[in-house]
């Protein structure tokens, strides 16, 4: 929709004439607006003596013209579709452990590593949480940020789809992985804060107890989310390496307020997401954003085109 953002301007369009009606002539004025004599002539004068000077006289009313134009400022208001905002942070803590390379689950048909399987559904996960500051933390033996509290989501889905097995050391640090999530997460202002956490083995590296940080994250009021992947868990095979702990990751869920989920395939896996983004809706919707597109510019472009050519024509004579 077209408009001014100051229509008053228009109020200005009549000066000359009052200008040419109501001040004294040039010698007796003092101190006063000097109205140029050549839009007066302009205005009070009609079209004479040939298309030239015709010109010349229409010329300083269509500069008038445009100055009042430009100073009414014409703008273009244009809604725009506004990003559903939720008040929500959420990191994701991804395990990178050598055993996250096990072929164990399904994808499109294929036999896939777990780290695949992860890869895939959690950049479907992510980029349905517009609205949301999305986060990565990834970790083995260390942990590191891989993307920080964004709300570019398509960001963080290419830092997932970047992920490979062995840039943080083999072994599986739970503890660290979630203290470092935490350590993004404490200071923020964000009415929810979560973090989802995948893992597929035991605390198996660092020098803090699981049980220690969960204590934190209530502490701090963050919502932890665990994922315990793979086939095979501690419960069953306690001899097993590379079971996961599925005891440890249900206690650090249930410490700070959240849900442990278990997924042995990749199905179980994007229920498992599906549910925790029914926990964790996504925010309202606020009503389109209105942007301004000012066009002043060109009027006075204009204005400026007619002024030169005043000048110009007043010169050859």
């Amino acid at each position: 929709m077209i408009g001014f953002a100051s229509p008053l301007a228009f109020l200005l369009l009549p000066l000359p004439l009052l200008a040419m009606r109501l001040l004294p002539g040039r010698e007796a004025v003092t101190g006063a607006l000097l109205i140029p004599e050549s839009i007066g002539r302009g205005l009070a004068e009609g079209a004479r003596d040939g298309l030239h000077v015709r010109i010349r006289r229409a010329v300083p009313i269509l500069l008038w013209l445009a100055l009042v134009v430009a100073l009414a400022g014409p703008q273009r208001l244009e809604p725009v579709e506004a990003l559903p905002v939720s008040g929500r942070d959420m990191v994701l803590a991804i395990d990178l452990s050598g055993s996250m390379e096990q072929e164990d689950f399904t994808l499109d048909g294929r036999t896939v590593s777990r780290l695949e399987a992860v890869k895939a559904v959690g950049k479907r996960f992510v980029a349905g949480r517009a609205g949301d500051r999305v986060g990565l933390v990834l970790f083995a033996e260390n942990a590191y940020v891989a993307a920080p509290l964004t709300f570019d989501v398509a960001a963080v889905s290419r830092a997932i789809d970047e992920v490979t097995i062995g840039i943080s050391g083999r072994s599986t640090a739970i503890a660290g992985g979630l203290g470092v999530a935490l350590k993004r997460l404490e200071k923020g202002d964000a009415r929810s804060r979560v973090v989802i956490l995948l893992s597929d083995g035991a605390d198996t590296s660092g020098n803090v107890l699981p049980a220690d940080v969960a204590r934190l994250a209530k502490r701090l009021g963050i919502t932890v989310y665990t994922i315990a992947l793979g086939p095979e868990d501690r419960e069953t095979r306690p001899n097993d390496p590379d079971a996961v702990d599925t005891a440890t990751l249900k206690m650090i869920a249930e410490t700070s307020g959240g849900r442990s989920f278990r997924v042995k395939s990749t199905g179980d896996l994007a229920t498992v997401t599906a549910a925790i983004d029914g926990l964790e809706a996504s925010g309202l919707d606020r009503p389109p954003a209105t942007i301004r597109r000012d066009y002043w510019i060109w009027p006075a472009l204009a204005a400026l085109g007619c002024a030169v050519f005043l000048v110009v024509s007043r010169r050859a004579l």
